[in-house]
């Protein structure tokens, strides 16, 4: 089997997860070149993957302008930043993987899928849920009639407190003018499989959700601006930054807010950095808490919830048929079948394939694909395609617009109004 060559693009924490593939499987991928502005991460990537200086380049701009090298590029970059280097790619050849959510701007998620198809390139999008066995085997069920005609779902994306904290208060996806809105940012994924298990054309959207804890009106009295400033409650605080990112454990979410792991390091990190600031006292401003109901052409309805305040980092699913029921627990590796009737249920476990950060199995998934439908020239279907993507991303646009207007959103209406009557296919 030919061994695919990649390049990546932005070596931040995902890029780097999705390379560590070649590590793992030097037969089937190599990583021959990297794009990455931050010198102490292009230096580290290069010593991981054994590339030659000429191989490292500053900017995406610096390697489009060489020859091209590889037959794919991943493209790892922020949600604004995935555009640019996904239409110079396109153009100069390459097949591109691209961390969801496409972009941040609706337009620009078609215009990729029609520049793909027109250069006839493989273009995935990260849905990585769809290769983890949990979610191929709901899909497999509700494929056979295992509960008869799907009626209904019910779908639970638990963010986890100190995950919302981390990622939605503190970090890279605070705020919707620096990346998306977090129903796109975080729950992307969401809807992708949601959209993939319906099997149908979403026809309705409506949404609910707001900021209501993580802003200064909820601060404890005399909280300062930083955690390091002599916070009076610092003891009580679910937040409290030394406690989250000073302790002995270096893995993320620890490793995300300083390349160098030392304590010193770290330490700095919370006094100047945005990880050091209290949760009551940042500049973001995108929901911790949000409903989202579909409607499909099949009369399938969803509920979906997306919630900061709970415990685990977890997705939790109910799908409702005419003959029977499945719930599942993506993270428990569990999946409980009821039959109606006979009172029957079945159950079914899986081994745990790479936890909360490798989606369950679902990265390396995602890859060996890519890997397969590279190979094939893309002259072969994957379990995804820009036009399913571009369509599950249209849901979380249109989930943020009924959530701000407060109506019920047509989906197709919305795709109307947003491309101008332009056609995707």
């Amino acid at each position: 089997m030919k061994k695919v060559t990649v390049a990546l693009i932005g070596a931040g924490l995902r890029g780097i997860n999705y390379s560590e593939y070649a590590i793992q499987h030097p037969n089937e991928l190599q990583v021959v070149a990297v794009a990455e502005p931050n010198l102490e991460r292009r230096n580290k990537f290069k010593e991981r993957h054994e590339l030659g200086e000429e191989a490292c380049f500053a900017s995406w701009d610096d390697f489009f302008a060489s020859p091209k090298v590889a037959d794919a590029v991943f493209i790892c970059t922020q949600d604004n930043q995935h555009y640019e280097p996904t239409m110079k790619a396109l153009e100069a050849g390459y097949h591109v993987l691209l961390e969801k959510p496409m972009s941040p701007d609706a337009k620009e998620c078609v215009l990729m899928g029609q520049m793909a198809k027109e250069a006839n390139r493989v273009f995935s999008i990260c849905h990585v849920l769809r290769y983890t066995n949990f979610f191929t085997t709901i899909k497999e069920l509700l494929d056979r009639g295992a509960i008869g005609q799907l009626m209904s779902i019910q779908h639970n994306e638990n963010v986890g407190y100190w995950h919302q904290a981390h990622s939605f208060v503190r970090g890279n996806w605070r705020r919707k003018d620096e990346s998306s809105p977090m129903i796109l940012a975080k729950s992307c994924h969401d809807l992708d499989i949601l959209s993939w298990l319906a099997d149908s054309e979403c026809e309705r959207v409506s949404s609910f959700g707001s900021l209501s804890h993580f802003k200064s009106s909820e601060a404890p009295e005399g909280a300062p601006l930083r955690c390091t400033d002599g916070c009076p409650v610092a003891d009580q605080c679910l937040y409290y930054a030394p406690n989250i990112y000073l302790t002995e454990n270096t893995d993320w979410p620890t490793s995300a807010i300083s390349d160098d792991p030392s304590y010193e390091a770290r330490l700095k990190a919370l006094q100047e950095g945005p990880y050091g600031r209290c949760v009551y006292h940042c500049d973001n401003d995108v929901v911790d808490h949000q409903v989202v109901n579909l409607e499909f052409a099949n009369s399938v309805t969803i509920a979906f919830t997306m919630s900061a305040f709970t415990k685990e980092v977890s997705r939790t699913i109910k799908l409702m048929g005419t003959t029977g029921e499945i719930r599942g627990a993506m993270e428990k590796n569990e999946i409980e079948i009821l039959h109606f009737g006979s009172g029957k249920v079945e159950r079914i476990s899986f081994e745990d394939m790479g936890g909360h950060v490798g989606h369950g199995g679902g990265d390396f998934g995602l890859i060996k694909d890519f890997i397969r439908l590279v190979r094939a020239d893309g002259k072969t279907q994957g379990l995804t395609s820009a036009h399913h993507s571009v369509q599950s991303h249209l849901m979380a646009f249109a989930a943020e617009q009924s959530r701000i207007e407060g109506k019920i959103i047509d989906l197709k209406e919305f795709a109307q109004s947003v491309f101008q009557h332009e056609v995707v296919s």
